[in-house]
């Protein structure tokens, strides 16, 4: 059975959707590129969903690094091997796309790389804001790129941030 609820964070409401207690979505309410439509979230729980607020609640306290939730990623095959390399991006890492396609074993799959890390259905938990370009640079996020900046800033390195100039 598909169910979905609303979590409130620092970055605005959240649309997580379950299936029979596994997480296959989490989206931003507002705006979000490729969110399924309304009709496609299954019933309104917002009673449950329980482990998945405290987690986000740890994790934007800045008191969780990885999340220990049931999750599912629906994809093809190609966009779920991309998603397993970016959930092993730890907290406070980023790659490349380049990098990523580089893992897959060919340079060139960085634009495809893309377009997965793109189709992400698992924003935060599945840490696609840790994918950057190939000079640092941040680029495309299906959220905004200002929720993007403040997502890497939340998961900066003390001793890095310590040692910016602005």
């Amino acid at each position: 059975m598909r169910t979905h609820s609303v979590v409130g964070s620092p970055l605005g409401d959240l649309v997580v959707i379950a299936d029979d207690g596994t997480v296959t979505g989490l989206y931003f309410a507002d705006r979000h590129r490729g969110r399924p439509a309304r009709a496609e979230f299954g019933d309104r729980d917002d009673n449950g969903f329980l482990a998945v607020r405290q987690q986000l609640r740890e994790y934007f306290d800045g008191d969780r690094r990885d999340f220990e939730l049931p999750l599912d990623a629906r994809g093809d095959d190609f966009q779920r091997r991309v998603w397993q390399l970016v959930a092993a991006i730890p907290y406070g890492g980023t790659r490349s796309y380049g990098e990523l396609a580089d893992d897959l074993g060919d340079r060139s799959l960085a634009q495809q790389v893309g377009a997965a890390v793109g189709a992400n259905p698992l924003c935060l938990l599945v840490a696609c804001h840790r994918v950057v370009g190939a000079d640092g640079r941040l680029t495309g996020y299906a959220g905004g790129l200002d929720r993007k900046r403040f997502l890497l800033e939340l998961e900066e390195p003390a001793e890095r941030r310590a040692s910016r100039l602005f």
